[in-house]
């Protein structure tokens, strides 16, 4: 008989949580595979490794430092999430969107989720920020939902309504704080596929052919447990490569980690304007 995560066991994690920061955080943060440095700014930091925390998924990728960095960025409160799991390490859908279920058993109702993304539209290249507007659910039309299972009626409905995953006011703002900073913002559609092997050309070509622009392993499943949950949800992509719709190009996970050091200070200006208005 197949198990799901029960309310037990988010109430364990989210009580080792509170018992090691006296911080109460009104948004969370996910960073993707090399964009962690935010972290490092956050000011008064409370650090716990995912390993303290009973429950929480552990992630084996390089670039996900794997632990909550509870503190201050832009006089607001912040539970930033250095590093996250994904499907194919292996954990099943409701075990990757586990901490989304915790932050909101903490009182987080606003969390931003950030990833790295290969490029679908020809015109992105390796280096810009894509602000997600929508989303395409192509791992769970496959059977693969975080949904899926007995519905935890505490956080939410049975058929929760996904015709807006992405908050309209943090997506109005973002964009007036990529104009005051000279930021070029891109936006467009993420579709999350299971990985971890790359998109082939042909494949690449199918998920344009369907409205995308960005496509990852991640982030999707997330943002359902979100509005699940009533959580408001602003996205960003960092495109790490250029679409290979021709097959003439090799895509790496080091040249994902390279592209992060220059999304990490675009994206980290988007999320501190955003940050400063937060109620």
């Amino acid at each position: 008989m197949e198990t799901f995560i029960g309310k037990s066991e988010i109430d364990q994690a989210a009580a080792v949580v509170r018992g090691k920061t006296r911080q109460s955080p009104i948004a969370g943060i996910i960073l993707g595979s090399g964009l962690g440095g935010l972290a490092d700014s956050v000011e008064s930091p409370d650090i716990i490794s995912y390993q303290e925390i009973p429950n929480w998924p552990i992630s084996s990728v390089v670039g996900h430092k794997g632990r909550l960095v509870i503190g201050t960025l832009e006089g607001k409160c912040v539970l930033v999430m250095q590093g996250r799991t994904h499907y194919y390490e292996g954990y099943s859908m409701d075990r990757i969107t586990f901490p989304i279920r915790v932050m909101q058993r903490l009182g987080i109702r606003n969390l931003i989720v950030t990833n790295a993304a290969g490029a679908i539209n020809p015109g992105f290249q390796p280096g810009d920020v894509m602000m997600i507007t929508d989303q395409i659910n192509l791992i769970g039309m496959a059977g693969l939902n975080p949904l899926r299972g007995p519905n935890l009626d505490e956080f939410g409905e049975r058929f929760p309504d996904m015709s807006k995953p992405y908050d309209a006011e943090f997506a109005n703002k973002t964009r007036q704080v990529a104009s005051q900073a000279g930021i070029e913002l891109k936006e467009g559609v993420y579709i999350c596929l299971s990985g971890p092997s790359f998109e082939s050309p042909a494949d690449l070509r199918f998920l344009r052919l369907i409205g995308a622009d960005a496509v990852g392993m991640s982030t999707v499943p997330e943002v359902i447990i979100a509005r699940h949950g009533g959580m408001r949800v602003l996205g960003f992509s960092g495109i790490s490569n250029k679409a290979n719709l021709d097959g003439s190009t090799v895509t790496t996970h080091e040249e994902v980690l390279q592209a992060g050091e220059m999304i990490v200070p675009k994206l980290s200006a988007l999320i501190r304007g955003v940050l400063k208005d937060l109620d």
